[in-house]
This record gives structure tokens, C-alpha cells and sequence, in this order.
């Protein structure tokens, strides 16, 4: 396995959108390897292909508590089947955006149709942190971060703050 690197926002390919895989082979098996030793690194609970440079429909999560053991879920080309009419809000935050954090409303339940890290057909009820996890991380296959969920004057902030720490970095880097 191996550690890629996490692209940060406003990196314009956070906002492309990722191709269908088709077939889970040992090429998109090592990725979802590689991504999900670069996520329990990070640490994070949900990664997905195109935060490490790759446009491919792939992510992984793991929402299993601190000191559990890990329950990682490796998922290709997930499409949403149904989702609950009803919404519930949780503070997200993303690999992408470290260190920032907001509320945003998704579907409280989402039934997801995917393929697993055998290439099987999967469908996965999910709810709760489950839920809100693959539908934060597959808006990432669209091109879509948290924050496009949130109003744009608090998007613009965060994204300020973003930049200016980029550039602070790269001064750093340069000292």
C-alpha cells in the first residue's frame, strides 16, 4: 500500500467529474487500498478518488468508532437508488478543507447500489453518519464539495481561508 497526497481546495480538479470504473480489477483494488491507508493517515472517515487525483468513482470510509475495530467499506461506481424524504444535518468537515467545518442537510437514509472490492453488486441501506458519509463522498465523484451546500458567503470564507493558508505555506516552504 501507499500514502498519496490529499489535493486541498480551490484546486480546480476537486471540481471535475470522476468516470465509472465498470469492473473492480487488482488495478482499482490497489487504489482503494492505497486510498484507505492515506485516509486512516489523514486521519478522515471517507475518502474519495478524485481528493487524491484519480477521476475515477471510487471511495472508501470507515465510521467505526475511535478504538473499535476498523469496518472499512471500499465502494465503485455507487449510484443512489432511493433516498428518505426527510433531511438530517450534521457538521461535515473534509480531508480537502482541513480544518474547517459546517452544518449541512442531506437525506436522513440512502439506499446505495455499488460494487464491492470483489466486484460484487452491493445494495447498502445506510442512515445516520453512514449515510451522510457516501453522500458527502460520492458528491465528490460529481465534482460537489460540502460547502456547495452551504451559503455562499460562508463558502467564501472558508475558501479565503484556504487560499491564504496555501500561500503562508508555500512562504514557509520557501524560507
Amino acid at each position: 500500500m501507499a500514502k498519496l497526497s490529499i489535493i486541498t481546495a480551490p484546486d480546480p480538479r476537486l471540481k471535475l467529474k470522476a468516470k465509472p470504473v465498470g469492473t473492480v480489477d487488482t488495478e482499482i483494488r490497489q487504489l482503494m487500498d492505497d486510498m484507505l491507508e492515506t485516509m486512516y493517515a489523514a486521519p478522515g472517515i471517507g475518502l474519495a478518488a478524485p481528493q487524491v487525483g484519480v477521476l475515477k468513482r471510487v471511495l472508501v470510509l470507515d465510521i467505526a468508532p475511535s478504538g473499535e475495530p476498523r469496518q472499512p467499506l471500499r465502494v465503485a461506481d455507487p449510484q443512489i437508488v432511493w433516498a428518505a424524504d426527510e433531511d438530517a444535518t450534521y457538521e461535515e468537515g473534509c480531508l480537502s478543507l482541513p480544518e474547517h467545518y459546517a452544518d449541512v442537510a442531506r437525506p436522513a437514509a440512502v439506499k446505495v447500489r455499488f460494487r464491492d472490492y470483489d466486484n460484487a453488486l452491493i445494495e447498502l441501506d445506510a442512515e445516520g453518519l453512514l449515510a451522510t458519509c457516501l453522500q458527502h463522498e460520492m458528491d465528490h465523484l460529481e465534482g460537489v464539495l460540502f460547502v456547495d451546500h452551504i451559503s455562499a458567503l460562508k463558502r467564501n470564507i472558508i475558501l479565503r481561508k484556504l487560499v491564504k493558508a496555501r500561500k503562508l505555506a508555500a512562504a514557509d516552504a520557501d524560507a
